[in-house]
């Protein structure tokens, strides 16, 4: 991260990620009047360089967001406070202003602010009081950042290793809710390789479905109606034999077949079906 500062109207350049950020830029801001009832955090405040990030995908050239007509509410005041970002004044609270105020505009520029530790002004409305802030933008925290990244890594390696141990049925049946009804004609290197790459696409989701025993009677379900064992009505509201016609059960209305069925296996009656089904697989 490098930084330049100038004399006069400071203007602070750094890079990150190859992009250049400046703290401030003479631009409108947006449509104001955000209100937020929340009290400012009362944890020891640190003197450093801040950096803000816009929420989101995109990074617009740039990006002003309301100085003024913003309000926080003060809960040990009890009345809602105006806020106001200026270069002549100590506080952001225009009810502790002193004389004249100057106005000054919030820009980020490609999805960034940095803010100098100087401007501790502009640094607590943005990271204390303004009513932007988790909602458009957040504060860069680098500690949280590796925090996240170490927790996704270690989730990517339990998915991972799940996948590896993962017996060949359970493959099927989880991929089967990613890709349908592919992995019937799939090889089980083809499986294994697919199960690997999706554990570590989506380790969370890959997690939640390999710990989900409905997705292993859905699996179950499928394979029977796909080998003709059961079947379903056009209509899609009811399961049979398909040697006899003999109806077993009724799907809900507005609910998956699939889903009804595995949660018809764990009834009494379905139970013994399913116990049937699985001899007939085997």
């Amino acid at each position: 991260m490098t930084t330049k500062r100038k004399s006069g109207n400071v203007s602070v350049k750094t890079e990150i990620s190859k992009k250049t950020i400046v703290s401030e830029a003479p631009k409108p801001a947006i449509p104001t009047g955000t209100r937020k009832v929340e009290k400012a955090p009362n944890s020891s405040w640190e003197m450093k360089d801040r950096t803000y990030v816009l929420k989101g995908s995109a990074t617009p050239l740039t990006h002003a967001i309301p100085s003024s007509n913003i309000y926080y509410f003060d809960e040990e005041a009890g009345y809602e406070r105006e806020l106001k970002y200026t270069t002549n004044q100590r506080t952001v609270f225009v009810d502790e202003f002193k004389g004249d105020h100057r106005m000054a505009h919030i820009v980020f520029e490609d999805g960034l602010l940095i803010v100098p530790k100087q401007k501790q002004t502009l640094q607590k409305l943005l990271s204390n009081y303004h009513p932007l802030k988790g909602s458009l933008y957040v504060e860069y925290n680098p500690v949280a950042e590796a925090n996240n990244e170490v927790d996704m890594i270690e989730l990517e390696l339990e998915a991972l290793t799940a996948a590896v141990g993962m017996d060949i049925d359970t493959a099927e049946a989880v991929m089967r809710v990613e890709l349908g009804s592919k992995v019937s004609s799939m090889s089980s290197k083809e499986l294994k390789r697919d199960l690997l790459l999706f554990a570590k696409r989506n380790p969370s989701l890959f997690l939640d479905l390999a710990n989900d025993d409905n997705v292993s009677l859905r699996n179950i379900g499928i394979k029977a109606t796909e080998l003709n064992i059961i079947k379903l009505s056009q209509d899609q509201r009811t399961f049979s034999w398909a040697s006899n016609d003999r109806k077993l059960c009724t799907v809900p209305f507005d609910e998956h077949p699939y889903s009804a069925l595995a949660a018809w296996f764990k009834t009494d009656e379905g139970m013994e079906v399913f116990s049937s089904i699985e001899k007939r697989l085997n």
